[in-house]
């Protein structure tokens, strides 16, 4: 019998809302409890599953009924009962019991649903359609990618296949379910309609070895009687021209198609439309998409009805038949790519030299709609681009061939006409438009937001408006380059570098629930790990990513960057407090230490024969041969292989360092104690060599920059007598440069950190509110929308240089803001326990940060005026908090009006040198005192 107010909300399966076409065997379920009670903790739960609603609620013929298990564990909780079947669809619901006995009301249901989880559950066959092989370009080496500049040959481009099949259902239609994947991307239409609201399907994974297929609910779709299903194929990321070099087929030259129409009939009998040889192909209005080049579009060639089941295609040609394997096939996991946003045009340019450019006020990865009218042929282009130069004309500064970002559209005529590409997307804030038929209004245009459509989770803000904006350029580079894969830039790459999201996870993780989206990388960068345990520098690792690997450094991997197989993982148990990520990527973490070990031991330093007997038993500790990227893009170097020369030994034995470390904590949280300790003794060792290699008496480095001093001290490898002399160097460093950082990818992340941790807290804010080049407001002051790749991607004179515009990685600062201004951080790995530690002395009026974790919304806030202060703390269900009240005295201090002793939720408080700490249960809490 339920009593109180307790309740339980936001249930999630497999860390998703009401997932449809999952192959997880034993999924896990999460929810949150809510109760206005404070210090309320589960105590007892109980779940029940169903392979119906009625069964659910009638709590008979229950696939699993957990029991009442006494527990406080509410996320994460692993489906136990009897086996799913494919395409099943299971009903669950929980209730809960709090540790005063109070029992709440059964949840509302929640669902999700089986995919085909059997090799022999596929009737359909793989059909490739009627098409010129595309023409492969040669692999260009990184110097002709970085140099060329030739125009696109869209001559070896061919028109998207458009495919057909029509079908009768005998009878009226109870379920409807579409399971489909292509060599190339997709969209498919059931008479008329859209299948879905996904975008750019099956999305960017290694085709030939993780390639997802997906499931649609399509019941509303089909009617009785005739129908016809239809698709358009286009060359996407298989086929397409993608990654640094922009070269085609990457993973094959033909496109193919799968698809598995299910029908469920109201009188139980079933009838299943597969993709064969009896489906028919052409070609329509798509001239040509691609995702570098853009797309094309004739409207005068539309086939106007051609997914209705009367359309005549006795003219269409029969498709054939391939041979494709289904060993890779796994089913969607993750969000899938939508159109998240809309934005309206800001204004209309005409630049100094006579351009008229739509200017959408924001770079985004996304597309463009516009609505025109004019005489049938006319041709409109649209150019994309993130900036432009620094007269205020359009410019494109993606330098390398195939990156055109061009649109191009050829009116039907008559009536108005809409067009937006079905198939590419750009990374841009500016378009350059040609050809338009009258005069160019911004109401004409919008512009579609692409991204993974993950729930946003985090919030910052304080009272300086360019913090605030920086928040908002983190958050838009996150939405823009989190589409489908973790991007490190929307326009001239689109690639999944390693190193980058391996510094930006833990801010990633604020903002967003990235959990699945980052599982579904992992397990495809697990699959792309080389047999000797070297991590790919990119994922997926197609192979103009390989060739310019091997040309640049002889191998696929580099510190700092492969790491990202070990901090990934951790920084999403962290996050979540999801062991899974830490046993699932147990294995590849091994291999790749390994990897390291044996490249340290047996590749030695060219004057390694010079060496007497206790530098060379040294030597067998530093990761310090071969090509690495060391502190890539360190803005004091001439160039980023300049940095990468200067920086790569210290940071490679850095990165060597941090891995076993995490490693060795890792396997202890797994229970492999023997591993434990073989890390941990692995990484002394490292330590050790390093300080004795590269430490220098006075506290320098060997490799006297900051990011250096910045690793060295972060990951532990300076001994503790040492420390305050080497904090002092980096200190020094940052004071000569004119209090300005000079720290590159993988040193950023930690910079603030270091300094307030050796008591450099007051350096670390005039970082942080530098104006002047480089720093992260200086791009703020210049108008920035998004983070950018370099720190002076305009440069102090106005010149506009070639980088990317929207690059996440500076933006690993976003963590710090939330952790050390807001105060809002870890007290135990998925925030089971909560640490509200604000920084007011950080010349600051006030400062917020909102986190929905699996638990519920934590919040931390507090202002600050003249002596008064008030700190806002909200601790969810199911955890318990610790506030940190700087400068209070606890009998000064009053919690909503009354003092600590009459306070409901307290537990304890004490007085301490930093002022007064508090433990309290769940609840929402306001601290006011008096300094």
């Amino acid at each position: 019998m339920a009593t109180g107010d307790l309740e339980t909300r936001q249930l999630l399966c497999e860390s998703m809302v009401n997932p449809v076409g999952i192959d997880i065997l034993a999924p896990r379920f999460s929810w949150q409890l809510k109760s206005e009670r404070r210090g309320v903790l589960q105590a007892a739960y109980r779940i029940m599953v169903a392979n119906s609603e009625e069964n659910l609620l009638r709590g008979s013929d229950l696939c699993w009924d957990s029991g009442k298990v006494h527990s406080d564990e509410s996320v994460f909780c692993t489906y136990e009962g009897e086996p799913l079947t494919s395409r099943g669809r299971y009903y669950w619901r929980v209730k809960v019991w709090d540790q005063s006995g109070a029992e709440s009301d059964w949840s509302t249901v929640a669902y999700w649903e089986m995919g085909l989880l059997r090799r022999e559950d596929w009737k359909a066959l793989w059909i490739e359609p009627k098409q010129e092989p595309v023409a492969e370009d040669p692999i260009l080496s990184l110097r002709e990618a970085l140099q060329c500049d030739k125009p696109t040959d869209t001559s070896i481009l061919h028109p998207c296949p458009y495919l057909r099949k029509t079908f009768t259902a005998s009878s009226a239609v109870r379920k409807a379910r579409l399971y489909a994947t292509a060599h190339g991307v997709y969209v498919f239409e059931i008479n008329g309609q859209k299948a879905g609201n996904q975008e750019l399907a099956p999305e960017f994974t290694s085709y030939d070895r993780y390639l997802q297929y997906q499931t649609y609910e399509v019941t509303d779709l089909v009617k009785n009687g005739e129908n016809a299903i239809g698709a358009i194929l286009a060359d996407g990321w298989y086929a397409g021209r993608i990654g640094l070099a922009g070269n085609s087929c990457q993973y094959g030259d033909k496109l193919g198609l799968l698809f598995q129409l299910e029908l469920e009939y109201e009188d139980g009998t079933q009838e299943i439309i597969v993709s064969d040889q009896q489906v028919k192909c052409s070609t329509g209005h798509l001239v040509y998409s691609d995702i570098f080049i853009g797309e094309k579009v004739d409207a005068r060639r539309v086939k106007d009805g051609w997914t209705l089941p009367d359309y005549d295609d006795s003219a269409w040609d029969p498709v054939n038949v391939a041979h494709c394997e289904m060993s890779g096939l796994v089913a969607h996991y993750g969000e899938p790519v939508r159109v998240v946003e809309t934005l309206p045009a800001v204004r209309v340019i005409m630049t100094p030299k006579g351009e008229t450019v739509i200017d959408f006020g924001q770079v985004i990865a996304g597309r463009v709609s516009m609505r025109v009218e004019g005489p049938a042929g006319t041709e409109i282009v649209l150019e994309h681009s993130e900036v432009l130069d620094e007269h205020g004309n359009f410019l494109n500064n993606i330098k390398g061939r195939h990156k055109d970002q061009k649109d191009i559209y050829i009116l039907r005529g008559g009536e108005p006409e809409t067009f937006e590409p079905l198939f590419t997307f750009h990374g841009f804030r500016y378009v350059k438009v040609s050809g338009y038929p009258g005069v160019v209004l911004p109401e004409r245009f919008t512009a579609a937001v692409l991204s993974s459509d993950m729930r946003y989770t985090g919030s910052f803000e304080c009272s300086d408006t360019r913090i605030n904006r920086l928040q908002m350029n983190i958050m838009w580079s996150q939405k823009t380059n989190m589409l489908s894969i973790p991007m490190d830039c929307p326009q001239r790459e689109r690639a999944g570098w390693t190193g980058d999201i391996q510094v930006f996870a833990p801010t990633s993780a604020f903002n967003m629930d990235v959990l699945a989206f980052l599982t579904r990388w992992l397990r495809n960068l697990a699959l792309e790990q080389m047999p000797n345990g070297e991590v790919p520098n990119g994922v997926p690792y197609h192979k103009s990513f390989i060739h310019i690997g091997h040309t640049l450094m002889g191998k696929d991997s580099s510190a700092g960057w492969g790491d990202a197989v070990i901090i990934v993982p951790w920084a999403l148990y962290e996050a979540y407090g999801d062991i899974k990520m830490l046993e699932e990527f147990y294995e590849p973490m091994v291999k790749w230490i390994d990897y390291i070990r044996r490249t340290a031991e047996n590749e030695m330093p060219d004057n390694y024969e010079q060496m007497d007997d206790v530098q060379k038993e040294r030597q067998k500790y530093l990761w310090n041969t071969g090509y690495h990227f060391g502190d890539w893009l360190m803005p004091s170097a001439s160039s980023p292989q300049d940095s990468a020369q200067k920086t790569k030994e210290p940071v490679a034995t850095c990165f060597y360092a941090y891995s076993t470390a995490l490693l060795s904590q890792i396997a202890a949280i797994l229970g492999k104690h023997s591993d434990a300790n073989y890390y941990s003794d692995l990484n002394r060792h490292i330590r050790k060599a390093f300080s004795e290699q590269y430490l220098h008496h006075d506290g320098t480095l060997s490799a006297h920059f900051q990011g250096a001093y910045v690793l060295a001290l972060q990951f532990d490898l300076i001994p503790e007598e040492a420390r305050g002399k080497v904090a002092e160097q980096l200190a020094r460093l940052i004071e000569e440069n004119g209090c300005r950082l000079d720290t590159g990818f993988v040193s950023v992340p930690f910079l603030l950190d270091v300094l307030c941790k050796y008591g450099k807290r007051e350096l670390a804010y005039k970082l942080l509110f530098q104006t002047e080049c480089p720093s992260w407001l200086y791009a703020v002051e210049r108008g920035a929308t998004t983070m950018w790749e370099a720190w002076d991607a305009i440069k102090p004179d106005g010149t506009v240089s070639t980088a990317s515009f929207n690059h996440y990685a500076f933006g690993c600062v976003g963590d710090w803001l939330y952790r050390e201004v807001a105060g809002l951080q870890k007290g135990q790995a998925g925030y089971k326990k909560i640490n509200i530690q604000p920084d007011m002395d950080c010349g600051l009026s006030h400062a917020s940060a909102n986190y929905e974790s699996r638990y519920g919304t934590i919040v931390s806030g507090w202002s600050k005026n003249g002596r008064q202060l008030v700190i806002n703390a909200s601790i969810p269900p199911n955890t318990t908090g610790t506030v940190v009240l700087q400068g209070a005295n606890h009998q000064s201090v009053k919690e909503s009006g009354v003092s600590l002793n009459e306070a409901s939720g307290i537990v304890s408080y004490r007085q301490t040198d930093v002022g007064v700490t508090v433990h309290l249960g769940s609840g929402s809490y306001q601290f006011t005192y008096v300094l």
